[in-house]
């Protein structure tokens, strides 16, 4: 007897989200509840309208295609069906003629390649990945034309710090961070103008709060104005539920027990909430702050950087604009030619003068002078300037950092702060896990201050060196040297176009 495959999802978070009415589910429970399988499994109940598209967003290439991501689940799954793969364009088409991509959107402006399309189903893989402007410009590619109603779905883990944390907080508990089981799978409803979300708990309950932005269009035209509201859910969900996943790979488990308690309490617990630390030498809000504060003012420009040399660190370059970070570059290892290369490549792109570039130079970054003449050294464990009561200079700058962060005097480009650190973390979501790690320690016999020591720092860093922060807090030596090459000007961050 010929065997029979049963493609089904599994009770709790897989079956809400796949019953869900909503135009938008946003799945963002802990890590293996099965979020990815569910996505897959969605628009297979279209496989056989021939019109039928959809696509399936991750923010890279590379993460399509890793192991055990989309496209190798997709083969495990779709192979069962009668569907054609074409891995030069990650795609399946069904024998209805229905299709289902999977694509990148690295850069901002990848989504002007989506102008003009309509695209029935959207898929997120990972949303906090994506810019608020990504998802809503998506958003208005969300037509359809083949009688299926458009739709989006969109998974993610915990992200405390992100937008999706935001536009789902009605779904979680704010003192405790985790979902309130009473609002799991209960939909709202929405619209936007420009950055404002109208909410209600009907359509007509918005329609009425967004009658002002409402009327001019229905004066113009037939447009029913429910249809201009959309229907939004949040489905979380825990590893329990997965119980495919656990008979399988049970020692996953035990790797999320495994994990520092913030992370534990994201990825297996579920929760959307940050703890604070008293100890913490950058204030967890304020620091969210530099990615608003538009009034920043720009000056001369600078280049900032940690240099690593064929280890497991990055190598980080910043670029200034007074404090306003205009432009990032992450190598995974470099030897002493790339280095110069990235350098180089910056400062005649950006104008920077030798004199605005500091590198550090405790046994990794020395080769750099002579290569970037003028370019100043960065020595960690220097004599702190000016005679200040810091046990060293790289404590100094962190502290001088921090104080300008908490009075709101760094402003990082939206630009930059959604560029993807490496395959799973934006710049964004990379800087507010290192900043975690970023502490004040007990001060030495005589009173100096000092920070937590960077092998602790790399326990609370996931093993790994804060090197945004390392060369984010550099900028403070070309205050404390007072080498300013160029005048200050007193234009804005929104002056500069920012």
């Amino acid at each position: 007897m010929e065997e029979i495959n049963i493609i089904q999802p599994q009770k709790g978070y897989q079956m809400m989200s796949l019953a869900s009415s909503a135009d938008i589910v946003i799945g963002g429970g802990a890590a293996g509840v099965g979020k990815t399988f569910s996505l897959l499994l969605e628009p297979l109940r279209h496989k056989d309208v021939s019109d039928f598209g959809g696509v399936i967003f991750r923010r890279t290439s590379p993460q399509i295609k890793a192991q055990g991501g989309l496209w190798d689940t997709s083969m495990s799954l779709y192979s069962l069906l009668d569907a054609t793969p074409k891995e030069t364009n990650s795609s399946w088409t069904f024998s209805s003629g229905a299709r289902l991509k999977f694509n990148h959107l690295e850069y901002e402006k990848n989504v002007y390649d989506w102008q003009g399309s309509q695209i029935p189903f959207i898929g997120f893989d990972e949303l906090t990945h994506f810019s608020s402007n990504m998802f809503f410009y998506l958003l208005s590619r969300n037509r359809s034309t083949c009688g299926v109603k458009p739709y989006v779905r969109a998974t993610c883990n915990p992200d405390p710090d992100s937008w999706v944390a935001d536009i789902i907080s009605w779904w979680i508990d704010q003192d405790t961070g985790f979902p309130i089981p009473e609002r799991e799978g209960v939909l709202r409803y929405f619209m936007r103008d420009g950055d404002t979300y109208i909410w209600g708990g009907t359509p007509e309950e918005v329609i009425k709060k967004a009658m002002y932005l409402l009327e001019p269009i229905m004066a113009k035209t037939d447009i029913d104005p429910k249809d201009m509201v959309k229907s939004i859910t949040f489905i979380s969900g825990d590893i329990y539920s997965n119980k495919k996943l656990l008979e399988a790979n049970p020692e996953y488990l035990a790797n999320l027990l495994a994990q520092d308690e913030d992370t534990k309490a994201q990825l297996l617990e579920g929760n959307w909430k940050i703890r604070l630390d008293d100890k913490d030498l950058y204030d967890y809000h304020k620091f969210r702050d530099v990615f608003t504060n538009t009034h920043v003012k720009g000056g001369s420009k600078y280049i900032t950087s940690d240099i690593a040399l064929k280890g497991s660190d990055k190598m980080v370059l910043w670029v200034w604009d007074g404090f306003i970070i205009i432009d990032v570059m992450i190598v995974n290892k470099s030897n002493g030619k790339q280095v110069i290369d990235a350098i180089t490549e910056l400062k005649n792109k950006h104008g920077v003068p030798n004199s605005n570039i500091t590198f550090d130079n405790d046994g990794v970054g020395g080769f750099v002078d002579g290569f970037i003449e003028g370019a100043i050294e960065f020595k960690n464990g220097g004599t702190p300037k000016n005679g200040e009561n810091y046990a060293n200079l790289k404590t100094q700058c962190y502290y001088k950092s921090a104080d300008r962060v908490n009075n709101g005097g760094i402003f990082i480009l939206e630009e930059v702060a959604n560029r993807m650190y490496d395959d799973k973390t934006t710049i964004r979501q990379r800087l507010m896990q290192e900043r975690k790690a970023i502490k004040k320690f007990k001060t030495d016999e005589d009173g100096k201050l000092r920070i937590l020591p960077k092998s602790e720092m790399k326990k609370l860093n996931k093993g790994e060196s804060p090197d945004l922060f390392d060369a984010f807090m550099e900028r403070e030596i070309f205050e404390l040297t007072g080498k300013i090459t160029i005048s200050e000007t007193t234009e804005s961050a929104s002056a500069l176009g920012f």
